[in-house]
């Protein structure tokens, strides 16, 4: 069964594994994968969703370059734990064929007949440098500095008019959307792009596809799992207007509960307050100030409590939260501490986001408010992860406060709990 011509041994043993030779055990390549195995493109373009199976294809053809071809290869990662994580599977792939010689500290394998491939990570890109190489695998492409490709990896595959594979999901329009681009292009014959998103694959099943679309912010499934280049410092919230009404009413409602949401703040940012009938996931107040003391401010956020009655106040803790929380509670006031960081603020923030597109929370008509989250934007890291904030010269004070208040209404039965 011949797949292409650069694989001439490729025997599938049932439907779902395949050979390469009879030691190096693959599984068989579904169809958007063998479309581009099959194209004969010098450079190969593919961005695509989560869970794909884009690692998957990549390790296809650098065993396909390196061991029928026996050409010098090299994988390249963005940080040395996705670069760890390749290297386990080239191993098992490799481990089991004669006379292979594995160097786990150089992160090396020597196949049978000439063949090499390196794993390397992009992490200090002036130690990439070196002499020709055969055929390199950008893995995450989008997510290293451009100088990886133009000034490293390209120089390297000039005297071997060698191969490159660029691998990823999109992270705004980067260099990585200009390689893209390239291999759209007509005119660049040794170009060519693939698209595909998560569910143009046999990996995800379609309930767990809607599963996650039902959990994931839209500005996050569109990137992740629909592989579209969108800006890079992209709209976090969507379908603000949507949202938002007038204060429903300005009295507690008997049987309803409320929490609280509190960002602290002093000389140029503000103190925002934002409360939520957690019955119902409408917010029905907003108070924001600054220039205030901090006695003042505790007392202002004891009044709010005094009125609404909520049963769990989350508090911004870094800085000067924690004195303001602590004096707070010694009065006796439900506030529980909330302490933002890289970690906690991603999940903050798109618990927000997806609420207000699936019309889960109701925002008050307020222009600060509608006008600071309209603001709010999202970088992508190079580890694949967002930064969430302001730009500069705003605020998000008002924004902290809404996605605290709702971080407290999902919580609503045992927040007392929380310390």
């Amino acid at each position: 069964m011949k797949i292409f011509s650069r694989m001439p041994k490729w025997r599938p043993k049932n439907p779902t594994e395949s050979y390469l030779s009879t030691t190096i055990r693959l599984k068989m390549p579904h169809p958007g994968q063998l479309q581009i195995l099959n194209n004969p493109a010098r450079f190969k373009v593919l961005t695509c969703g989560r869970r794909w199976g884009k690692s998957e294809l990549g390790i296809i053809d650098i065993l396909i370059a390196a061991h029928l071809e026996h050409k010098y290869c090299w994988w390249i990662a963005p940080s040395y734990q996705m670069a760890e994580d390749i290297w386990s599977d080239l191993v098992n792939a490799v481990k089991d064929l004669k006379d292979v010689v594995i160097s786990q500290s150089k992160r090396r394998i020597n196949l049978p007949k000439g063949g090499v491939i390196a794993v390397r990570s992009a992490h200090n890109p002036d130690k990439l440098r070196g002499a020709g190489l055969d055929f390199a695998v950008l893995d995450e492409a989008s997510r290293m500095p451009a100088r990886i490709w133009h000034d490293v990896i390209r120089p390297m595959l000039a005297t071997t008019r060698g191969l490159a594979r660029f691998l990823s999901t999109p992270n705004g329009r980067n260099w990585f959307w200009e390689r893209h681009r390239d291999g759209l292009d007509p005119l660049k014959e040794e170009w060519a792009a693939f698209q595909f998103h998560t569910g143009q694959s046999s990996h995800v099943e379609a309930a767990e596809l809607q599963s996650l679309r039902d959990s994931t912010p839209e500005h996050v499934w569109e990137c992740e799992y629909e592989a579209k280049f969108t800006d890079d410092h992209g709209q976090v919230f969507r379908r603000i207007s949507a949202a938002a009404a007038p204060a429903p009413y300005h009295q507690p409602q008997p049987g309803h509960a409320y929490v609280a949401g509190v960002d602290w703040g002093r000389s140029k940012d503000y103190t925002a307050i934002a409360v939520l009938d957690a019955s119902n996931g409408k917010m029905v107040a907003l108070e924001r100030f600054n220039q205030v003391g901090w006695e003042l401010q505790r007392d202002r956020l004891s009044q709010i409590v005094k009125k609404w009655r909520p049963q769990v106040v989350w508090a911004e803790a870094n800085s000067i939260g924690e004195p303001n929380i602590d004096a707070l509670v010694r009065q006796g006031l439900p506030v529980r501490r909330f302490y933002t960081n890289a970690k906690s603020k991603a999940p903050l923030i798109e618990s927000l986001a997806l609420a207000i597109e699936r019309n889960d929370i109701t925002l008050l008509d307020d222009p600060v408010l509608l006008g600071e989250l309209a603001d709010y934007r999202f970088d992508r890291l190079s580890n694949g992860s967002y930064r969430y904030g302001a730009p500069p010269g705003s605020h998000d004070d008002t924004v902290i406060a809404a996605a605290l208040a709702w971080y407290g209404s999902k919580f609503i039965g045992s927040a007392l709990s929380f310390a």
